[in-house]
């Protein structure tokens, strides 16, 4: 793998999706982040480590509104977000085939981003949000849904990480809206899910359902699914090992 460098690409709205990308041989591998997280964690960097030792490419990003790119958060929603990956898959298509691991919220849109890219081979899923802000919205005392709605905007949650947050009511319509064709336009791409037994931020029955519903559709399709002891942020050193042995096997 050749030295990071920083990119600057353009959204659909002219602001700057920023990140790091380093080529390399064979395969590239892109790290999508969850809600709220910023493009350098102990998942990426771990992934950054590998490609390097192996020669394969490697590429992340912080979503517009958020982290180092432009733009103010609250003007930007999930179709948004959706299109800052393909502006950076876009960028990718020079290269070997790409792998994206996908983190929470990031491995709902690495699943729909598979759908749309022939160069994607491999999805690495990791917690996955799977129409997160619909389960929200059907989940939150009725109160608080209408409140949202009259509002326009609210916060995911009162708690500390996302009262400073405001997410507008259009999350959960395109939430919704995505989730009726999840599984529309299918590709047999090889697809591997780990999901934390004591998850509570995404319960891991959706990734159980999810699985489900897919194979009801394409029994023959290419998933697997491993529960592991742990939470949403699956970050401790067994579960670096097991993403370790997901992406070299």
């Amino acid at each position: 793998m050749k030295t990071m460098r920083e990119f600057d690409v353009k959204g659909a709205d002219g602001r700057s999706i920023r990140g790091d990308v380093a080529e390399g041989a064979e395969r590239q591998v892109l790290f999508i982040t969850g809600f709220l997280s910023r493009r350098w964690g102990g998942k990426s960097k771990a992934l950054a480590q590998w490609c390097m030792e192996r020669g394969w490419g490697f590429c992340c990003y912080d979503v517009r509104g958020f982290g180092e790119s432009e733009g103010t958060f609250t003007d930007y929603s999930l179709s948004d977000w959706l299109d800052d990956a393909r502006v950076v898959l876009s960028m990718l298509k020079q290269g070997p085939p790409v792998t994206i691991v996908g983190n929470s919220l990031g491995g709902w849109i690495a699943w729909l981003m598979a759908r749309e890219f022939d160069r994607i081979d491999r999805l690495i899923l990791i917690a996955p949000a799977f129409n997160m802000m619909g389960i929200r919205a059907r989940d939150i005392p009725d109160q608080r849904r209408r409140d949202w709605i009259r509002l326009g905007s609210m916060p995911w949650d009162d708690d500390p990480l996302h009262k400073d947050w405001p997410l507008s009511w259009k999350w959960v319509e395109e939430s919704e809206a995505l989730w009726n064709t999840n599984f529309d336009r299918l590709r047999p791409v090889r697809t591997s899910i780990m999901h934390g037994l004591e998850d509570t931020a995404i319960a891991p029955e959706g990734s159980r359902r999810f699985v489900e519903q897919l194979r009801m559709r394409v029994p023959s399709f290419p998933v697997e699914l491993q529960f592991v002891s742990g939470d949403h942020r699956l970050s401790g050193p067994e579960h670096i090992e097991l993403l370790r042995r997901l992406l070299v096997e």
